[in-house]
Parts: C-alpha cells; structure tokens; sequence
C-alpha cells in the first residue's frame, strides 16, 4: 500500500507569501518592543512612591529600622489612675466605642468586677475583644493598674490603687 500523501521535509512552517510577511514583521518589531521595554524600565530608576514629593524621605520611610528603643526617666512621679484614664482610657471608655463599659456604668462594670482586680489589670494590659494590648505603652503598668482601679471604682467597686513599687537596690 502506498500511500498518495507524503510530507515533504523541505518546506517550514512559512507556507504562505502574508505568513512571510508576518514573519518578518514580527522579527523586526518584536525585539525593537523588547528593547523600548527594557530600556524604560532601566531608565525609570528611583521613582518616589505616588504621593511622596521628598525623594529622600521616602526612601528613609522604607529603609527604617523596625524596632526603636526609647529611653525614660525610670524615677519620674507615677501618674494617678484619673490621670491615665484621662490620657489614655477616656477614648473608648467615655463614650462606650466598640463596647467598651462607660465610666460610672454600674451595670456594665458589674460583671467585670466580679472577676477581680488581677483579671481586670491582665486584661488592660494583654488587651481584650476590640480593646489593644496596653502594657508596655506610654505608661508603666502599675499606672495602667492605677487606671483600672480608677474606672471600676467609679462603676462600683471597691479596689485600691497600687502604690509605686520600691525602689531596686
């Protein structure tokens, strides 16, 4: 049986006059294309990101160190629980935001004062449900302890508030 098909391995994938053209055209265009591409992109350098006109800024913003270390006067005077609750704590918990018990709400600081003075004090300071994490802020936390004494006592309870630790040795 012979067969009346035979491929003929001379010819290539060019059959056609417009598949020429074709061909030339993208052999000339597309490495010009590529070219223009990398060009531009090498040319584009340190562009400030959208909104950012001080160049030296931004690339001081992106570069910075991602911890900092900040220095306090250890024997500064404590704050007082008002003080802090004024400075810090007033945010949320004069207005009752993202269900926060309001100052001087018996009955939202109720349930609260029932699970003590340490759990109310782990909580201001590991954070609690919308509330973040306040240890280790702009107060020590015997003054965020001072503070949470403060506002349940205002709500009904009886605590103290804590003294300033002793000095070290």
């Amino acid at each position: 049986m012979t067969s009346s098909h035979t491929t003929d391995s001379t010819h290539g994938p060019i059959r056609t006059p417009l598949q020429l053209l074709y061909g030339s055209l993208l052999a000339f265009i597309g490495p010009i294309a590529v070219i223009i591409g990398l060009a531009s992109f090498v040319a584009s350098g340190n562009k400030t990101s959208p909104g950012a006109a001080d160049l030296e800024r931004s690339v001081a913003l992106r570069i910075q160190k991602v911890g900092s270390v900040e220095v306090r006067d250890a024997n500064r005077p404590l704050q007082s629980g008002e003080q802090v609750y004024k400075a810090q704590c007033a945010a949320c918990h004069a207005s009752g935001a993202v269900g926060a018990p309001k100052l001087g709400d018996a009955a939202a600081w109720g349930p609260r004062i029932k699970t003590g003075f340490d759990s109310l004090v782990q909580s201001a300071l590991k954070g609690k449900n919308a509330m973040s994490a306040q240890g280790g802020g702009a107060f020590s936390d015997v003054e965020i302890a001072r503070a949470v004494a403060y506002m349940a006592n205002q709500g009904g309870g009886q605590f103290t508030e804590p003294p300033a630790p002793a000095p070290a040795q």
